[in-house]
Formats: C-alpha cells, structure tokens, sequence
C-alpha cells in the first residue's frame, strides 16, 4: 500500500495536521471570517497563539473521546467531552449548512447516550461499578 493510500484511510493526515498545521490554518481562515465577533475574538486569544498546541490538543482529545467510548471507559466524561467538541465545532461553522448534519447527529448521539445513561451496562463502567 503506498504512501497517498495509506494517508486516505487516516481522518488526519499527520504531516499536515501537526508540521504544516493544516487544520488549524483551515480553522483560522473559518475564524477570521466568522459574522460574530466572540468567535473571532475566542479563537485569536485561545487557538491562534499556539497553533501546534492545539492542534496535539484536538487530535489528543479526538483520541480520548473515541477510546473512551469503545472501551466503555469514563463513559459520561467522554460523551460530554464529545458534546463540546461538536458545539465548538458547530459553533464555528454555523454558517456553512453542509458542515452541520453529521456534527448535529453526533452531538444529538451524545445526549441520547448521556441522558440514557449508557454507561451502566456493557461498559468498563457498568463492570467497575463507576457512576452508579
């Protein structure tokens, strides 16, 4: 398999996403033309000065988010964790309605799970007793 396949089956290319920091450029570009100006004004104070930071901190808490929800692991920690990521993101691209489907559907997700309480069965959780 070579190198350009091999990049297609990840979600985040790494060389682009942590040396070239693509997707914060992306986010920026986003951000710096966003109608409201908390946005713009959040993302210069928090996300701008430190591009590379941010970008280990998304992908890092993408990580978290994922393997705390297949492994059943911190079950309620994860889905609130991934209700804000997808606010944020959803945040951040209010204006572009093709962005908005699959972040809504996985924030709806979130909240089923958390208000169903999905961590008391079949989870790390419902097996060490955690959030009973």
């Amino acid at each position: 398999m070579g190198d350009a396949q091999l990049g297609r089956r990840w979600h985040k290319d790494k060389k682009a996403w942590f040396g070239t920091g693509s997707g914060i450029a992306w986010a920026a570009d986003i951000a710096a033309r966003h109608r409201w100006t908390a946005v713009r004004s959040a993302f210069d104070l928090v996300v701008a000065p430190r591009p590379r930071v941010m970008a280990y901190v998304v992908a890092y808490a993408e990580l978290a988010l994922g393997l705390g929800l297949i492994t059943g692991f911190l079950t309620p920690v994860a889905l609130v964790g991934g209700l804000l990521l997808n606010a944020l993101y959803f945040v951040l691209m209010i204006h572009d309605l093709a962005e908005q489907g699959q972040n809504s559907m996985m924030a709806l997700i979130s909240v089923v799970a958390l208000f169903g309480m999905s961590w008391q069965t079949w989870s790390l959780d419902g097996a060490l007793g955690l959030f009973s």
